[in-house]
């Protein structure tokens, strides 16, 4: 027989790795993921941006309907968030999509920009979550992006309080210390406006953050010297596809560079917490009928790929990829539905369906079951019903 007093030391001798890896890995973030982050550069942004995008949306799906591979019913899902609530993450870019400017011009659009936020926010017409995409932390940008979220913050701050969900993004991020000067770039500004603690997205598009110079994902170890500050990890499609030398005609969110990448980023951001973010397609639904029609089928495609690789988020660049964001997403899920809830009551009931589903499976078959909610691709009382799964459970 053990001694019985084998287990205590073995809880001791555990105990500080027990509490490092809860610390490290704390499992699922609760909060929800948006499906989507559109980015909009710093001076075209104004208070009336999320409904002109849906208003836009709209009148292509209008004159270029009807969706591919699209029944009924999720194109009227699809309008009702178009109408309602267009955009789910608006990220105010001040980085590539907003190019480099006189500091006069840019200080300008900082302010600029965070006062249409600002009047969203007063007229309730924000999307959930908002941030501003700032400048890289590399010598040539480092004091630019330093100042425009000062001044960003400085402004949207005199109006009111910061708003619930909202993210700094850091892009080209290329070595762990860029993180960690993050992590004290945002403490300086808690104490400098008196905040409660920042939280950041790392954008993901150099091969420095994939594979670091001793060979190992450095990525993962940026995740955790944020600290608990890492609300994301976003690819980049096209600078992490040009930084490897990938013909233009080429770069593509499917090509098997991206997916080394964002297996890497995956494998990296498991239980910490920290969602993954897919990049964009630059194939715009753009031009006649039969151009638009292609783009869009392009463009469902790729959001369905992501979806089923575990990619639950991705970037829009333009108003007319919207309605094939929603309209993909949302076929994913009520696709998926009836298998995953009879799966789901099956292993509650402890029946069998064919398959042999462990704890860990049930706990994703419920995962994506409450992801379909949660978008509002399908009904809560309707999967409870179907799953045998109470509701909040």
């Amino acid at each position: 027989m053990l001694d019985p007093g084998f287990a205590d030391r073995l809880d001791a001798a555990l105990a500080d790795d027990d509490a490092e890896r809860a610390r490290r890995y704390p499992g699922t973030e609760a909060e929800r993921q948006p499906v989507h982050t559109v980015y909009v550069p710093a001076d075209r942004v104004t208070a009336s941006t999320p409904a002109e995008w849906g208003s836009a949306a709209l009148a292509a799906l209008d004159a270029h309907g009807p969706l591919p591979e699209c029944d009924e019913s999720i194109t009227l899902l699809a309008r009702a968030r178009l109408a309602g609530q267009p955009i789910e993450d608006l990220r105010i870019d001040l980085e590539d999509g907003y190019g480099i400017r006189p500091d006069e011009a840019e200080d300008a659009d900082a302010r600029t920009a965070a006062q249409a936020l600002t009047r969203m926010l007063a007229a309730d017409a924000a999307p959930t979550y908002s941030g501003v995409r700032i400048k890289s932390l590399e010598a040539p940008t480092r004091r630019r992006a330093l100042r425009s979220i000062d001044l960003f913050l400085d402004t949207l701050l005199a109006a009111g309080p910061l708003p619930a969900g909202f993210r700094i993004t850091l892009p080209k991020v290329t070595s762990v210390r860029q993180v960690t000067s993050m992590v004290a770039l945002c403490s300086a500004l808690e104490r400098a406006y008196e905040l409660d603690p920042l939280r950041f997205e790392l954008q993901i598009e150099t091969p420095q953050a994939v594979i670091g110079p001793d060979g190992t994902a450095l990525v993962a170890r940026m995740i955790h010297a944020a600290a608990g500050r890492c609300a994301g990890l976003h690819y980049g499609t096209y600078d992490y596809s040009a930084s490897l030398g990938i013909a233009a005609a080429y770069q593509s969110m499917e090509h098997p560079a991206a997916d080394h990448a964002k297996a890497v980023m995956q494998v990296a951001a498991a239980g910490t917490g920290v969602p993954v973010c897919d990049g964009s397609t630059n194939v715009l639904p753009l031009g006649d009928t039969a151009a638009v029609r292609a783009a869009w089928a392009l463009h469902a495609r790729l959001v369905r790929r992501s979806l089923e690789r575990g990619y639950y988020q991705g970037w829009d660049l333009h108003p007319a990829q919207l309605p094939t964001r929603f309209a993909a997403t949302f076929t994913f899920y009520r696709d998926g539905m009836p298998a995953a809830a009879a799966r789901l009551r099956a292993y509650r009931e402890h029946q069998s369906l064919g398959v042999l589903d462990e704890p860990a499976t049930a706990r994703a078959l419920a995962g994506f079951l409450q992801r379909g909610v949660a978008c509002g691709a399908v009904d809560a009382a309707h999967v409870a019903v179907l799953s045998g799964e109470p509701r909040g459970e």
